[in-house]
Parts: C-alpha cells; structure tokens; sequence
C-alpha cells in the first residue's frame, strides 16, 4: 500500500504493509466555499464584542500581528480582509504589520511577497520582529508566573492591536494561535527564556492540546491579558492549507471557539501504542529545517512504544537552521539523556533549549531516524540523529526485529494530526 507523505512542496511515496499499518490523518473538512467571505463575516459577526470596525477611530494607529515564514497562515486573504473592513477609517500609513518571529530570523523581502502578497507589501509597513533588539523592546511589566515581559514597542505603542493567526495543537503551548501571536512572537528574547525554561517545558502538561493548567500557555495568556490585544482573529485549516473556518473577537473567547474546532479535527485517539511510527513535519513552510521537525517527533512521541523507532520525513531546506543556538546547544553533549541533565542543571535558559529539551526527551525514550533532502547523515550526527534514503525499507526491517505481531502508524500530515492513547487525557 502507498501512503503520501507531506514533505516539502512535492510530497513523498512510501510503501507500507496494510496488514499491520494504521493510517492517523486529520477528520478532513472542506475548504469554505467562499474564504473571503468567511473572513469577513468573523471580523463582522465575533464570537464575543463588536465587531472590528466599531473598535476602531478615525486617527487611530493600528499594528496587526501575523505568523511568520515557518507558518502557512494565510495572511494574503487575512490581512487584506482586516485591511477592508479598516477602509475609511484609518490611513494605511498609520498600519504597520509585525511579523511574529519570536526568536526565529526575519523574512527576507521575497518571503514577505510570497506571504502577503504584493499588494499588501507594497501599501503597508511591515516589520520583522526582532526579539534581541533592544531599540524595538518596550518594558511592560511582570506577568504570569513572575515573566519579566518586553514586547515589541510599535505593538505596545499602536491605539489599536490586532493578532491573526491560524490554530492548531502545539506541542507544548497546547495550541496555536490566539495568545502566541503576542507572546512569544512579539516578545523579547529574555521573555522567551522564562517562558520556554526547563521547568515549564518539562511539565507533563505542556503538552499537546492542553491549555488550562498548561504552565506555558497559562503565562502566554496572562501577558496577553494585562498588555491588551484590542481584535484577535484567527483561522483554523484543513491539509490543504485553505481555510475551513474563521472566529474573531474578543482574545480568550474567540481562542476557545477556535481551538474547540481545531481539537476536533485534529486530536485522533489509537487503542494502543505502535512499534513504529512514520511522521512528517506538515510539508512546506513547517518542515523548513530540523528544529521545526521536533514537533513532528512529538507527535509520532505520543503512541511509539517505549524503545520503538521513529521516522521523520522532513525536507529541511533550511538546514537545522543555521541562526540560533539549536545547533550549537544539541552538539553540546554526548547524548540526549546528557543533554537533559545539562540542560535541568543550567542555572539560566540558554536560546533555543527548549526545542533540544524535548528532542533529547523524545531521542531517550525511542530510537529517531530522519529522512531530509538537504542535510547530511554527518549534519544529523552531530544531533544523535540517524538517516534513511529509504523510509521504506527501513520501516520494514524494523518490523522485522519487533516480531511477529509488530505494528506500524503513519501520521502522513504530521503534527496536523495528534495521536493519543483512547483513555488518557487529550
């Protein structure tokens, strides 16, 4: 049996034997038949307080916070919709667009085009965040679980402040979206150190699909809460990346609407664990480079067998990346179970550790072995990581050595799909 793969822009083949395979894919929906209309409807008919239009006033600045080039939110059809219903009201040179980078690079010029459109780029300012800039920072206080908080300062100083973005499970925010789209994507690097510290991130319940209680999502929303969001708005999207649904409004209630939909969809329960589990990171942009690939390991984390193998087909075309400290900090030891100690005994949250705390978390518990197209079996190495030119064969063989009775799962889309074991919390 052949199972398509999202990888890159083209997608991957594999052969698989359907007497031992299960197929884990998202409950498909339908793309909304108009999208543009769908948009519209949500910044006119919110889930909770008026519309966006009567939140806005005539001589009023606006900054509108989008996802960046790693994410495939439609920012095309949603920034220009926002820009639509703004129409008359405010002056497009009083609008700036801040890309949420996080601590992620910027966008280069093309990648912002190929984001927003040419249109948008050309009649809009657009920012890249840059969360170790000190010019761009702006104090704001201490929120949450004592998280000292800069953000950007055009978003803390604009009279208006819009979040878009799209939701989906996160693998240890709970879900996307919402929240995130001030902080950590407007933050600044020493408020993304707190947030993403050991002790947050090696909390069972930072973890997929959780939100209440969930020590990162709940400081997330707290800084969002106290520094004020004005309209949030955000997508949920189907394996296509086209739109299904679009829920606006008020910050936390339309968040809730919208990840009630995305659990749904997304969440997908197996009566029990598998010795082999194949995963993907999405496709293009989400498997640009190994460090966004850690969320397609944790996915496939969720229902391999202690000791079993795990697969990731992911392009890479971005390397590990080569900006950041991801790299570096998983070159630092000899083995992830070493990384896990250092990185429990380090007194202060180094950059990027977070996404190495859970790999090494994932790498001790399963075997890991990647398929890329554009790093090399030494590059991987250096990450306690394996390659494979051939998912296939290697699937096999390792159904092989795990005996009769071994079983095999493919999540084709990747973290788009959680798997969890029926009878634990989802």
């Amino acid at each position: 049996m052949k199972v398509r793969l999202a990888y890159g822009e083209s997608g991957l083949d594999i052969d698989v034997d359907p007497a031992v395979t299960t197929v884990v894919e998202p409950v498909h929906h339908q793309a909304a038949a108009d999208q543009t209309a769908v948009l519209t409807d949500a910044l006119r008919n919110p889930v909770a307080g008026p519309p966006l239009r009567e939140r806005v006033r005539r001589g009023q600045t606006v900054a509108i916070s989008a996802c960046d080039g790693t994410r495939p939110q439609p920012r095309h059809l949603m920034i220009p919709a926002i820009l639509a219903e703004l129409d008359g009201v405010v002056r497009l040179e009083d609008v700036v667009i801040l890309v949420a980078t996080g601590t992620h690079r910027g966008n280069s010029e093309a990648e912002l085009r190929r984001m927003f459109g040419d249109e948008v780029v050309d009649s809009v300012r657009i920012v890249n965040h840059d969360a170790r800039d000190p010019g761009q920072l702006a104090w704001t206080g201490t929120f949450g679980a004592g998280v000292p908080v800069w953000l950007n300062r055009e978003w803390t100083e604009a009279d208006v402040r819009i979040t878009t973005g799209f939701v989906e499970p996160h693998f240890f925010a709970g879900f996307s979206g919402g929240p995130k789209l001030v902080a950590p994507g407007l933050a600044a690097l020493e408020t993304v150190l707190v947030l993403h510290d050991a002790s947050r991130i090696g909390d069972p319940r930072a973890t997929w699909g959780v939100v209440q209680g969930n020590p990162v999502h709940d400081d997330v929303r707290a800084i969002a809460e106290a520094t004020g969001v004005t309209f949030a708005f955000d997508v949920v999207l189907n394996r296509e990346q086209d739109i299904v649904a679009a829920f606006g409004g008020d910050l936390l209630p339309m968040h809730a609407a919208a990840t009630a939909l995305a659990r749904r969809t997304a969440m997908r329960a197996v009566e029990a664990p598998f010795d082999v589990v194949v995963t993907t990171n999405s496709g293009f942009p989400l498997d640009q480079n190994l460090y966004q690939a850690v969320k397609g390991m944790s996915a496939a984390y969720q229902v391999v067998k202690p000791g079993g193998m795990i697969v990731c087909a992911a392009e890479c075309r971005d390397g590990f990346p080569d900006h950041g400290s991801y790299r570096e900090v998983l070159a630092s030891a000899a083995s992830p179970r070493a990384l896990l100690d250092a990185i429990s005994a380090r007194p202060e949250t180094v950059p990027d550790q977070w996404q190495v705390q859970i790999q090494a978390r994932i790498q001790s518990g399963s075997r890991v072995v990647m398929h890329t197209s554009h790093l090399s079996d030494a590059d991987l190495a250096t990450a306690h990581l394996e390659q494979t030119a051939d998912i296939s064969a290697t699937v096999a063989e390792a159904l092989a050595r795990a005996g009769a009775g071994a079983r095999l799962c493919v999540l084709p889309e990747g973290p788009q799909t959680i798997p969890y074991l029926a009878g634990t919390s989802s």
